[in-house]
């Protein structure tokens, strides 16, 4: 500043201070001396530069106007005015680029040295590009001092937004409305799908992300379908770009550049046809400018744009509008004291180290500038902001390149809509072009494949295909060119109904794409292999040219891609193996399945033995037990093999007599081993159900490379497998194993529902095919037989097939990423995929019985106990026929009868009569035929006894005594025959003599004077095999 405006300065500034000092010392009232002493304020303004003083004088005027209106209360009452006074304005003229030395100047010299609380910015470039880095600059430094800025930039599409604390409010309309705009020009006359072309302007990236933000609306679909960004220096690039736009479906074009720019694309464009009468390009308010200036010369008529004013009269409005922000955000100030308190409106900065560098408290000031709500009248929403200080509600105006050349406005959007009239269309047409290429006819061939594609026959009645099925011919060209379509219309023979989750897409494809089809079906019936470099199928019919498409579950491998082109992959897949369930058997080991092999070995070689040899132990040492000093009496019924049986009845709980120990020890320890046995039993019966149940049984194979598939002569009979010819499994068998391709092509099925029937049927054991198939068929299984087993080998995808370089490719490449982006192919798969078995039989209330192969074990178990009972047998005859009599010699101590009381027995002919003599004193019959049979055989004898005593009376009548009794007799009478024998005496009868001395008993008796205490008595030699 120069020395003679600074001493001015001071002394207006000291002039002011002494009427202060003067006011105050006469005593004014202090609240008369608050209204008088406002605190002053200073608003910052840049405009445009010009040479027209008159336009100059016009700005000064409008904010001269606009600043008085305020303190006058002209618009609605602001209270401001009674704390704060608007003082002149500074006022800074700025050239088009400043340079950073202007942008410093302005805002350290004019700005700072006046205090201002805000800048006006108020620029009505259109320079974009690199041209806005000095608007850029200015914005920066605003932000890092705190000062917040109120600008009006027609460019500000190329300003960054995510600056270093940005306090901007642009009063501009952004990109943001631009592209609003644009997209309800779209929806006016339902143009679903289009493409962006940019330059490399600054802001082309945020204008690509604004309309990305606006294509979700709930009642319209977009579909954007490619985005070119040109550099326009190079128009053999350029061309090469937006060639690609020539073999899309678009046709409807959001262009945004520079104006100079524009002319650029638009000369490539037309070179490559894109400028035809179907086309429709839009342009934004950078391309247009401002409405006075002629278009350029190559710009199509019937163009399209969105435009607001930039024209220097407009910017008077512009700058009320941002004197109105500045004064109603004061007003918000002022009314909320509480948030305020410590808060200033003036900066008080410095760029010379006098005062401080940032302002603090400007953004708490720049949130009172943005919440600001200030009507404009009329009809028009309220000057509001956004969060990010953009304008929230803006006007555009739609501009339409007439047949004279000139743009014209057609209508205007805003946030009630888009108001728009007539318009000249491209080629001078009266109607709007569709948006979309004109449709177009398809030949479409398949062949079936559950659940991609089913055949079902068509309503008899109508005629008429239903639940989501199309018409499709299934007969030859040759057969169709015989009859009348019409009536083969109603023949199965010739048309039937195809639906499926291909049909379901290609059907998706035509309404996005606009083409119509006509479905055949492949006439060989075959997918398509080479054979002797001749193709056949599918693949035959796109090398011939027979279809232009091929819509099915056809596999993608490096053999068909050679000769034929397919899109991206619409579904993944593999090679599978599917095999039956089969109803299996109880093991013949179920029963040892319960426990391992350990607990059974831990039961049978320990617990048993151990408990066995304890319980016989604590009997012997006992002595209420056995002893071993003595002879075993004649009821002593206990013996090692004794207690083995005892254990082995108390484990099972069988009910079988056994012998109990005498010793109460011994007792004691057989109830421990009876504890054990329930407790043991309980776990080994509730377990045993479990493994004796019948369990599905199938082949479980780890894929196709599994040792059985690879060697199925490894079991007896051969395992056999098969798949379809003339498919992508085939193939891939024949290249990868062409050994078990050998073996399996014998068993091969045409179709994939003929080989999964044969695995039920059990004429396969496996079915080799397309993974993703299989899982379909076995989850749609009524009876649920089939199983998947393995991995999926060589993976792959479904796609769909067109001839080599096919037009339609990159259409159908580009919908069906979007399908798989949105999650169309996921829906799809979802609707034809999902299922699980279902069994149509109804359960049964009963149990079903179990056949004989069911229990196996329980026969095997008793076969092997009858072999182990002749296994006893034989020992047992070899034990009496050649080792007990050898035994007995050495048995003299009885030591067997510890082992076994029956074979101790065995072994002396005192044992085996005292067994006699016990099991005739003990024996009891209880079945009462045996008692009646008894009484019968008891009276017979009483009978016999009667007539022998008749017989011999008649006898002595006759005078013929009866013979002498035999030696055998003797001293016994007659009445001994009759005498009831005594099984009890403890006496062996025989018909021996025996010379004295006489035996009496088992001890030798001495004589006395009377002779023989026991005289000789008869001794009667009985059978003791006949009487056991």
């Amino acid at each position: 500043m120069r020395p003679g405006v600074c001493d001015v300065l001071v002394t207006a500034f000291l002039l002011l201070v002494s009427i202060e000092y003067v006011r105050c010392v006469r005593g004014i009232g202090s609240r008369d001396e608050t209204k008088s002493s406002k605190k002053v304020l200073t608003l910052g303004v840049i405009l445009p530069h010009t040479t027209f003083g008159i336009r100059i004088r016009a700005y000064n005027r409008k904010l001269a106007s606009t600043i008085d209106d305020l303190k006058k209360n002209r618009f609605p009452v602001l209270n401001f005015t009674s704390v704060f006074d608007i003082d002149r304005p500074e006022v800074v003229p700025m050239q088009l680029t400043p340079s950073p030395t202007d942008i410093l100047y302005a805002l350290c010299e004019r700005f700072l040295s006046k205090n201002v609380s805000a800048i006006l910015y108020i620029t009505n470039t259109e320079l974009y590009g690199i041209k806005t880095a000095s608007a850029q600059y200015f914005l920066q430094l605003a932000g890092y001092l705190g000062i917040p800025v109120i600008c009006w930039n027609a460019d500000n599409s190329g300003l960054e937004t995510k600056t270093y604390k940005s306090l901007t409010l642009q009063l501009a309309p952004s990109i943001d409305h631009q592209s609003k705009a644009m997209l309800s020009i779209l929806k006016r006359y339902s143009w679903h799908q289009f493409s962006i072309v940019t330059s490399q302007i600054a802001g082309h990236t945020n204008f690509i992300e604004a309309v990305r933000d606006n294509l979700q609306t709930p009642d319209f679909r977009f579909v954007l379908l490619s985005i070119i960004s040109l550099d326009t220096n190079n128009f053999e690039m350029m061309q090469n770009k937006l060639s690609r736009l020539r073999n899309t479906d678009t046709r409807i074009i959001l262009l945004y550049a520079t104006r100079d720019e524009a002319i650029n694309i638009v000369s490539a464009a037309r070179g490559l046809g894109l400028m035809q009468r179907d086309y429709v390009w839009i342009a934004t308010q950078s391309i247009i400018g401002n409405t006075p200036e002629t278009p350029p010369a190559n710009f199509p008529s019937g163009m399209l744009g969105v435009h607001f004013d930039t024209g220097e009269d407009g910017l008077q409005n512009q700058i009320e509008k941002g004197v109105k922000v500045f004064g109603h955000g004061l007003e918000l100030y002022v009314n909320s004291p509480h948030l305020t308190r410590n808060v200033s409106v003036q900066p008080n900065l410095s760029c010379s180290g006098k005062g401080a560098s940032q302002w603090l408290s400007g953004e708490v000031f720049y949130n009172f500038l943005r919440n600001v709500s200030i009507s404009v009248g009329g009809s028009k929403p309220n000057l509001e902001f956004n969060i990010d200080g953009t304008i929230k509600y803006a006007e555009l105006e739609v501009m339409n390149l007439n047949l004279h050349h000139r743009w014209e406005k057609i209508g205007t959007w805003a946030k009630d809509g888009l108001d728009i009239k007539d318009i000249v269309w491209p080629g001078n047409s009266h109607v709007p072009p569709p948006g979309v290429p004109e449709k177009f006819h398809l030949k479409v061939m398949f062949l079936e494949e559950p659940p991609f594609i089913h055949l079902s026959p068509p309503d008899p009645v109508n005629g008429q295909c239903v639940n989501r099925g199309v018409p499709c011919r299934v007969a030859s060209e040759a057969d169709m060119a015989k009859v009348n379509k019409t009536m083969a219309s109603r023949n199965e023979s010739y048309f039937q109904c195809c639906s499926g989750f291909c049909i379901d897409l290609l059907q998706k494809f035509a309404t996005d794409l606009g083409f119509t089809y006509e479905l055949s079906r492949v006439e060989d019936g075959v997918w398509g292999t080479e054979t002797n470099g001749v193709w056949n199928g599918l693949i035959a019919a796109l090398i011939n040219r027979k279809t232009e498409v091929v819509f099915t579950a056809l596999n993608i491998n490096s053999y068909r891609e050679a000769v034929i082109d397919f899109t991206v992959p619409f579904m993944e897949t593999g090679i599978s193996v599917v095999v039956a369930k089969r109803t299996g058997i109880v093991s013949p080991k179920a029963f040892l399945e319960p426990f391992d092999t350990m607990s059974w070995l831990l039961l049978l070689v320990v617990s048993i033995q151990v408990a066995t040899f304890a319980i016989f132990l604590f009997e012997w040492c006992s002595p209420s037990g056995y002893n071993m000093k003595i002879q075993p009496p004649r009821d002593h019924k206990f013996s090692l093999f004794r207690t083995y049986w005892m254990v082995w009845a108390i484990l099972f709980g069988a009910a079988v007599n056994v012998d109990c120990p005498r010793g109460y020890t011994a007792r004691f320890m057989s109830n421990m081993w009876a504890l054990f046995a329930v407790v043991f039993l309980a776990i080994y019966t509730a377990n045993l159900a479990a493994f004796m149940i019948t369990r599905e049984e199938f082949y479980e194979l780890s894929g196709i490379d599994d040792k059985l598939l690879l060697n199925p002569y490894s079991v007896k009979p051969p395992f056999r497998f098969g798949t379809i010819p003339y498919s992508n499994t085939e193939v891939i068998m024949q290249k990868s194993f062409p050994e078990m391709y050998g073996w399996m092509k014998k068993f091969n099925r045409r179709t994939v529902q003929e080989g999964v029937s044969d695995i039920k049927k059990g004429k396969l054991e496996a079915f080799v095919y397309d993974a993703t198939v299989l899982d379909y068929l076995v989850s749609q299984d009524d009876e649920c037989k089939l199983l998947t087993v393995g991995g999926w080998y060589s993976m792959t995808g479904y796609g769909i097939a067109f001839p080599r370089n096919s037009k339609y490719l990159d259409s159908f490449n580009k919908y069906m990423m979007i399908y798989r982006e949105n999650g169309d192919l996921e829906r799809l798969q979802r609707f034809w995929m999902a299922g699980a078995c279902n069994p149509y039989k109804q359960e049964r209330t009963s149990s079903k019985p179990l056949s004989w192969n069911q229990f196996m074990s329980a026969f095997i178990l008793l076969a092997c106990g009858i072999l182990l009972a002749f296994i006893l047998l034989a020992l047992e005859y070899i034990y009496i026929k050649y080792v007990r009599k050898h035994l007995a010699k050495r048995d003299t101590g009885g030591c067997c009868s510890l082992l076994s009381l029956s074979m101790g027995k065995s072994l002396t002919f005192r044992g085996a009569v005292f067994e006699a003599h016990d099991i005739v004193k003990h024996h009891r019959c209880q079945d009462p035929i045996c008692d009646s049979h008894l009484v019968k055989v008891t009276r017979d004898l009483d009978l016999a006894r009667i007539k022998i005593k008749h017989l011999e009376r008649e006898l002595k009548l006759r005078g013929n005594s009866p013979q002498k009794r035999s030696p055998y007799h003797v001293g016994l009478g007659s009445n001994y025959v009759f005498k009831a024998r005594d099984w009890e005496e403890n006496h062996v009868i025989s018909v021996e003599s025996m010379d004295p001395p006489i035996y009496c008993g088992r001890k030798q008796q001495p004589q006395h004077h009377h002779g023989y205490r026991c005289s000789p008595v008869p001794i009667e030699i009985t059978e003791i095999e006949t009487v056991l």
